[in-house]
């Protein structure tokens, strides 16, 4: 089958006939109807998580799927054959830049009845990583005050949505481009990041989401209350997630060293700070289902190009400018 794949870190993204996935028993092959790209994608070509996520070459990439399910392992029970679902596959199971991919049943869930393909697979990483985020380490509640960083962007423009859901009150940055398209999404408070400087204007905040790292990250954690927290999802990773993910001693020694000046920061500061790295989950991404089916969530995609230009579309995603995501529409 046609495939997209890289044959060593750093290497281009090229087209290439790989062998049919094999189906475990508790498996599901997906016809690929849909692939959402992701910086990941970008970042695990370079190399850039080899340490924490080593793979084998050739490799697929792809880490969201939406599709139809062509055939089921002989322990699966949630899903048949005709099912349309959608996913974002665990690490040793990405592959959604081909034209079938066997996931493992835990992490797909049935797709939104009232979105397309296309929508659907812009969602499971985006909107997984807002839930994880803002639930399940954030515990966010009704009436406390959230910063989603890049709010116009894949995650960002999920968290918003998901945050005010839960009842929070939301501030966001974004370009002046997309002051209007944050508050639509349902931002109480927007910053236009070029223009204005957000420590500035916002102050005790309970939570803040960062997907951008550095200084901006040292900026957040001066906006939080006493006893607030900051999640970044890109970096730098802390002990709790190298012991999490199982690394060796000496990764794990590195990476307390690397995230050992933030939290210093944060501690002086009397707020925390925690790097997550978002898990594939059927069952939260079948919780966020019927939230999208309502319309409380909506899908951002700012942009659809054809499998054929997969290799094209990543080597834009760093152009950035995109609403949303950008997704691949399989014939």
């Amino acid at each position: 089958m046609k495939a997209f794949v890289i044959n060593r870190y750093k290497g281009p993204l090229e087209a290439a006939e790989v062998p049919e996935p094999e189906v475990g028993e508790r498996e599901v092959l997906v016809h690929v109807r849909a692939a959402g790209l992701n910086q990941l994608d970008e970042k695990i070509r370079t190399g850039e998580f080899k340490q924490i996520l080593p793979y084998k070459f050739p490799l697929v990439l792809g880490h969201d799927v939406a599709g139809v399910v062509l055939r089921v392992g002989a322990k699966v029970q949630a899903f048949k054959p005709g099912d349309e679902v959608y996913g974002r596959p665990r690490k040793d199971s990405i592959g959604s830049f081909a034209e079938r991919i066997s996931v493992p049943e835990a992490d797909l869930a049935l797709k939104p009845v009232t979105i397309s393909f296309e929508e659907a697979a812009s969602l499971p990483l985006a909107a997984l990583t807002a839930w994880q985020a803002l639930i399940v380490r954030g515990n966010v509640q009704p009436g406390q005050r959230v910063l989603v960083h890049a709010g116009a962007g894949g995650v960002g423009s999920i968290a918003i949505q998901l945050a005010k859901h839960l009842g929070a009150t939301v501030a966001t940055t974004v370009s002046a481009a997309n002051v209007d398209f944050a508050r639509e999404l349902g931002a109480d408070t927007v910053v236009d990041y070029r223009n204005e400087d957000f420590e500035q204007r916002l102050s005790d905040y309970d939570l803040v989401l960062d997907s951008l790292g550095g200084e901006n990250l040292k900026k957040s954690l001066r906006v939080l209350r006493p006893g607030g927290k900051a999640i970044g999802i890109s970096g730098p990773p802390d002990p709790a997630f190298a012991r999490e993910a199982g690394l060796n001693p000496v990764l794990r020694l590195a990476i307390a060293g690397l995230s050992a000046g933030i939290r210093r920061q944060a501690g002086k500061l009397g707020v925390s700070y925690e790097f997550m790295f978002m898990h594939a989950s059927g069952e939260q991404l079948g919780q966020i289902t019927p939230l999208v089916d309502e319309g409380i969530i909506r899908p951002v995609v700012g942009r659809i190009l054809p499998f054929e230009r997969t290799v094209q579309a990543l080597q834009e995603i760093d152009k950035g400018g995109v609403r949303g995501k950008t997704v691949i529409s399989a014939p």
